[in-house]
């Protein structure tokens, strides 16, 4: 059955990643909406190439740019939510960083559209009022990112879904470029050293968050509600030939590994299609050639993004959402060279002690503590720079 596809985030690395997985497959993907934030070149080529009639982009002031008599545009917040409504897909790709795609997410779950989720803050964020509306509609939340899906496809045809029977959710990191550094060394890491992924070919914001480690501890907090898994059965491994993409140990010591060659296109296939897999022309694995695979303990006390990520998960409530806040301003503002890279972990640890934490996930408590957090970041990033 083919699917009707809306992506949101469609000029990122994940939405172009989508899109080379519809060329492969057109009989089973549709796409019928595109999203994008300012690349208004690169989204009408999309758009030509698809077909595609219902557009958002973030970007107001060059909407005119896409008009065409057949086509809708839709623009701001609220245009992504009536992207969902106007589309009405089977399955909505969710890769837009940050809160802007947490009410386009919750309104296609009201409508009964699947999720691809791409966009961890999605679930860091609110991650119990997402998946608590998700079960009462019966809505599926498929995972894009590769180490969330290797869990998924690891918990397949089993019952372990449950933590009685799950032991350990183990989530595998390269590392990021820094795996090797000397701690003293770190404070003099400058963009450039921190965009030099050894694995992954991704967006800057993501590709700093690698550097960190804050994308691990964003990933711990996904898998905790991903799954229904507590925090403490929830563990980062450094892997750094990112081959191994998760694991899952059950509570007899069986451990079930996902691996596959660094390409997005493989988790995002297996979301489009499941339950079902597909022939693709995506490189396998060639074992004879894979010289070792190494595995190694994360440096936390070097690298504190793990141990503050564990500490908002457990706590819950609105402290995940003011982690990841404080991270996307600390984040930009290295980007911008505001501050030093070690500043990011410092910014995000005063911000998660100033915020006044509340014992919630709805929508808007949620909304709100983003905000001050943000606010409450950029005085520490003042200061600094």
């Amino acid at each position: 059955m083919k699917k009707r596809v809306l992506i949101l985030g469609s000029t990122g690395s994940i939405g172009t990643s989508a899109l080379i997985v519809a060329r492969q497959i057109p009989d089973r993907m549709e796409i019928v909406g595109l999203a994008a934030g300012c690349r208004v070149e690169e989204l009408e080529k999309q758009a030509c190439e698809f077909n595609v009639t219902h557009l958002h982009l973030a970007d107001e002031s060059r909407c005119s740019e896409l008009k065409k008599p057949e086509r809708t545009i839709h623009s701001g917040a609220e245009g992504l939510v009536e992207i969902v409504e106007a589309t009405n897909p089977d399955l909505v790709l969710v890769a837009i960083v940050g809160v802007e795609g947490l009410r386009p997410t919750l309104k296609a779950i009201e409508l009964g559209c699947d999720i691809a989720v791409a966009s961890k803050e999605i679930l860091v964020m609110a991650g119990e009022v997402v998946m608590n509306a998700a079960r009462a509609k019966g809505v599926n939340i498929l995972p894009v990112d590769s180490e969330h899906n290797a869990i998924f496809q690891c918990l397949e045809g089993h019952s372990g879904r449950s933590s009685e029977e799950v032991r350990r959710l183990i989530v595998t990191a390269s590392g990021g470029p820094f795996r090797t550094w000397p701690a003293e060394k770190l404070s003099h890491v400058t963009l450039k050293d921190a965009l030099k992924h050894p694995t992954w070919s991704m967006g800057q914001k993501i590709t700093i968050d690698s550097a960190t480690l804050f994308n691990k501890g964003l990933e711990m907090i996904e898998a905790r509600w991903l799954f229904d898994i507590p925090m403490s059965k929830v563990e980062v491994v450094v892997h750094p030939q990112s081959i191994v993409h998760s694991m899952v140990e059950f509570i007899d010591g069986s451990v079930l590994a996902q691996l596959s060659t660094t390409d997005m296109c493989f988790p995002i296939q297996y979301a489009v299609v499941w339950p079902e897999r597909l022939q693709n022309n995506l490189k396998p694995l060639d074992f004879p050639t894979l010289a070792k695979l190494e595995f190694e303990a994360p440096r936390e006390a070097d690298f504190p993004a793990l141990t503050l990520a564990r500490e908002a998960g457990e706590t819950g409530g609105t402290l995940p959402a003011v982690l990841n806040a404080a991270n996307e301003v600390a984040n930009a503002a290295f980007q911008n060279r505001a501050i030093s890279f070690p500043d990011i972990w410092k910014i995000v640890d005063q911000t998660m002690r100033q915020v006044p934490h509340l014992d919630s996930q709805e929508l808007d408590v949620v909304v709100n503590a983003d905000q001050e957090a943000r606010a409450i970041a950029q005085e520490h990033v003042t200061k600094l720079s």
